[in-house]
């Protein structure tokens, strides 16, 4: 169905004249129905009341995608402002002064670079954190809106007009973005074949479009732009709920597709064996963790060391008196069955007992091997991830910081000491973004550039 412009218009009086449409008495069974109540009838036996919902549906279907156009455009347009002005974000800039010289030894346009960057980075944090996002979402969605303007702007201006939705909006750009920067010809092609489909097809669909367009018009052939992708190959961990998670590995399709090919196999033949009450997925699952953990156990005998498990247990569970929850460093909260379990694996861990009504930290076991410093431990239990606005990074795989940095006399302890990831550390060293704490509650917080006030995410017990 076709929504003109008129029909946008007369929205707000459908959906007022809808409150009597799809009126209803108060006593059904009443037998004095009154004259709206005949006309609710006729309408649902005509169909019109559906019809007219389903237009009022598209029409802000429509609206819905024209503001999230919007929001891709606005965030685009601040992170473009922060890499032409950088000084709101890192201060003033410091190689306009003639007898500057950089500590590092650096020319006048790296460090230039460097402060757009950062720029750009602490106004995506800024962003991220007003609108109840992560900065990687920020960032992508500027990048995408800069992508669609300059390589599909077909597409674009379809998008900006609410004719598809986001999902392939957001394809589009991640393809067109994979294009090699000096294939202007590319661009155009993949633009114009894709425009009618991106209005047209559902994103899955639309997405499986779109990869064999790609191929169609880049000009560099397969080999070597596989080559090349397979240097980005990663593995990342997800934590669920009910002391599950998701293990995501993105590597070359014939080593990947083999792993699963096995384990679905394995699976398909156990589910028919006698006594098997597992399902396919089931089994498929347990085909892959098994495969892992085999090689994982092998390996670590000659070549790795086994890993140290960090628990923090309630007391009053540990006792036997409560069943509160475990937490597992690094994941969150684990049954007590499991981290019994752990326990009597794991060739060290740290077992750390918590008062049960305030929380607080009553005692941290020492009996770990190669002791890590008592401090650093004690950061890692009060702070489990870095504690950088929205930032999720396990705090074992950050660094330790200061917040008033040794230079300039912060003291190395814990009431100046905080784990924090490399990008909030350059963050808070190097933009605007400022952190406080106060000495009297112990409370922590940033203050943005643009002031606004973000409260660090207390302990997680």
């Amino acid at each position: 169905m076709d929504i003109s412009a008129n029909t946008l218009d007369d929205l707000e009086w459908r959906a007022d004249y809808a409150d009597d449409w799809f009126w209803a008495p108060d006593d059904p069974d009443d037998p004095a129905l009154t004259p709206p109540d005949v006309a609710v009838a006729a309408l649902y036996s005509s169909g019109e009341a559906h019809t007219a919902a389903v237009t009022a549906l598209e029409g802000l279907s429509v609206r819905a995608r024209v503001l999230i156009a919007d929001e891709y455009a606005a965030i685009a347009m601040i992170l473009t402002d922060a890499a032409a002005c950088p000084d709101p974000w890192v201060g003033a800039d410091p190689t306009h002064d003639p007898d500057w010289r950089d500590p590092q030894g650096r020319s006048v346009a790296a460090v230039r670079a460097e402060r757009r960057n950062i720029a750009v980075r602490a106004a995506a944090l800024d962003v991220a954190t007003r609108l109840g996002m992560s900065e990687t979402a920020v960032r992508t969605r500027a990048a995408h809106a800069d992508t669609l303007r300059e390589r599909c702007p077909r597409i674009w201006d379809a998008f900006r007009a609410g004719r598809l939705p986001a999902q392939n909006a957001a394809a589009a750009a991640q393809l067109a973005a994979s294009l090699p920067d000096d294939a202007a010809e590319a661009w155009e092609r993949f633009d114009e074949t894709l425009e009618t489909g991106a209005q047209q097809l559902p994103p899955g669909k639309f997405r499986l479009r779109a990869r064999v367009v790609r191929e169609r018009v880049h000009p560099e052939s397969l080999e070597v732009r596989h080559q090349r992708a397979a240097k980005d190959r990663n593995a990342w961990f997800e934590a669920e709920h009910d002391g599950m998670a998701t293990l995501t590995v993105l590597g070359p399709a014939d080593r990947v597709f083999a792993l699963y090919d096995h384990a679905d196999a394995r699976a398909h033949h156990e589910s028919v064996q006698p006594g098997e009450e597992r399902t396919v997925a089931q089994l498929r699952a347990d085909a892959l963790l098994d495969l892992m953990t085999t090689a994982a156990l092998a390996g670590s005998d000659t070549r790795a060391p086994r890993p140290s498990v960090a628990i923090t247990v309630p007391v009053m569970t540990l006792l036997g008196l409560d069943d509160e929850p475990a937490t597992l460093d690094g994941y969150g909260p684990i049954d007590i069955e499991t981290a019994r379990r752990l326990a009597g694996e794991a060739s060290s861990w740290v077992r750390i007992l918590t008062h049960p009504i305030s929380g607080t930290v009553l005692d941290v076991d020492r009996t770990t091997y190669r002791v890590p410093k008592a401090l650093r431990r004690w950061l890692g239990v009060r702070d489990t991830v870095c504690i950088g606005p929205g930032c999720r990074r396990a705090a074992r795989d950050c660094n330790i910081d200061h917040r008033l940095e040794w230079q300039h006399g912060g003291a190395t302890v814990d009431t100046n000491l905080a784990p924090l990831c490399e990008g909030h550390h350059v963050l808070k060293s190097k933009s605007k973004w400022t952190l406080y704490r106060d000495d009297v509650t112990g409370a922590t917080w940033w203050v943005s550039p643009t002031t606004l006030t973000v409260p660090t995410e207390p302990a997680p017990w």
